[in-house]
């Protein structure tokens, strides 16, 4: 090994990764010693040590924020906002990005998440599919091809691609569709040391969809949007089969208050439902999550009896451009979660832990918003607007996404 990369090990203590040269062939200690010229040490180490402090408690003042709910709108407001939307889309300014970076292992599926499918009232229908026929009914409805973006992550990229490519992307001009990749950081044990998954490279995870905003800026993405003078996108995960990210109430919505961000929410099930909500603290857009949400908090409710802090985040964000182009070079916080991780051993031997083991950090795409004064929320029906597939059986499976899907065919 080069020694220029045996300094940057100990430097950084990572001296570990010396052990496992006797089992690497010359090609794979280049492609390690490249990995290691790349990764930013400095970084991680401080990401470890935020692993061993507590949260500081800092003074927060936590407001319910103010929404639209779709449903308490005369026809008249509809009509005049929806209006607003349809001009914008029909101009050729909306796109929309797909967040596709994730694996299906936890529906027990191999290979991308965008690739499962669901036995569906018509037909077999994967992930990806279902996003297709919304953009195809919107070309209809709008006499316009909508831009699709897709970010992928390392680990699915080459096989997503393909996937479309062999599908002809369901029927959609294949030229008006790019991808794009996520970053990636290593994981980290509880020593703060990196770890070589079985390929013998140091094991990495997806950033996060916080990551959306510098891997947009260091695609092609953003320079294709300015070219194509796209002005609104519309940014979902893949595996909500009711997204309708193509709303021009929503765009007009956000457009006549002024604002930069939109979001869609709809209604908790009931104060101590497990989800992050849309609140205001310290002033600014934020996100709480159930945990951080006092229980007296949770419970309140106003002279109509609507809960103060009951718009769930179900993932379906607009943007102006302005705010990617803004963001790009921000580092947004990123989050630990201890999680169990396969490893390998000096002699070669991969090891599959039975408890969590290392660290993986991720940053959260809406850690963004508390940048801006306010953002425009759109309340919908759970039952039109979020139908997740993320668990094998149970809440937000195939069988109650499929279920809720059928019902708007």
């Amino acid at each position: 090994m080069e020694k220029k990369i045996v300094d940057i090990l100990k430097q950084n203590h990572q001296e570990q990764l010396l052990e496992f040269l006797p089992i690497l062939t010359p090609e794979e200690e280049e492609k390690l010693e490249q990995q290691i010229e790349k990764i930013n040490f400095e970084q991680l180490q401080q990401l470890y040590e935020s692993t061993k402090q507590k949260p500081q408690i800092e003074e927060k003042k936590i407001e319910p924020i103010k929404y639209v709910d779709k449903y308490k709108l005369d026809q008249a407001k509809k009509e005049e906002l929806e209006n607003i939307g349809r001009k914008i889309i029909s101009s050729g300014q909306y796109a929309v990005i797909t967040m596709a970076g994730g694996q299906g292992t936890r529906l027990g599926h191999k290979g991308p998440k965008g690739t499962y499918a669901l036995e569906t009232v018509n037909g077999k229908k994967y992930l990806f599919e279902i996003i297709v026929d919304t953009l195809k009914k919107a070309q209809k409805e709008y006499g316009v091809t909508i831009p699709w973006y897709i970010m992928t992550s390392k680990e699915n990229h080459a096989q997503t691609v393909k996937f479309l490519e062999e599908k002809q992307f369901f029927s959609y001009d294949s030229q008006k569709v790019k991808f794009f990749v996520q970053g990636e950081l290593p994981l980290i044990d509880t020593n703060g040391k990196v770890i070589l998954d079985q390929n013998k490279t140091i094991k990495e995870a997806a950033d996060g969809n916080g990551g959306i905003y510098e891997a947009i800026a260091q695609s092609e993405v953003l320079s294709d949007m300015k070219q194509k003078n796209t002005q609104w996108i519309f940014v979902s995960n893949v595996d909500n089969v009711l997204s309708n990210f193509v709303d021009p109430l929503l765009l007009g919505l956000t457009v006549k208050q002024n604002q930069k961000i939109g979001a869609k929410s709809v209604v908790k099930t009931n104060p101590k439902e497990k989800v992050g909500v849309f609140c205001k603290m310290n002033g600014k857009p934020k996100i709480i999550e159930y945990i951080d949400l006092p229980e007296e908090m949770a419970e309140e409710r106003d002279e109509d009896g609507e809960l103060f802090y009951g718009e769930v985040n179900i993932g379906n964000y607009l943007f102006h451009r302005s705010v990617l182009e803004n963001l790009a070079d921000v580092k947004l916080p990123y989050h630990a979660a201890f999680k169990k991780s396969g490893f390998l051993k000096p002699n070669g031997e991969f090891v599959e832990p039975n408890e969590p083991n290392v660290y993986k950090f991720e940053a959260f795409i809406f850690d963004s918003f508390v940048r801006y004064d306010d953002i425009t929320i759109l309340r919908g029906k759970r039952e039109e607007e979020f139908a997740p597939v993320k668990n094998k059986e149970g809440n937000d499976s195939p069988e109650t996404a499929t279920k809720l899907y059928n019902r708007q065919q």
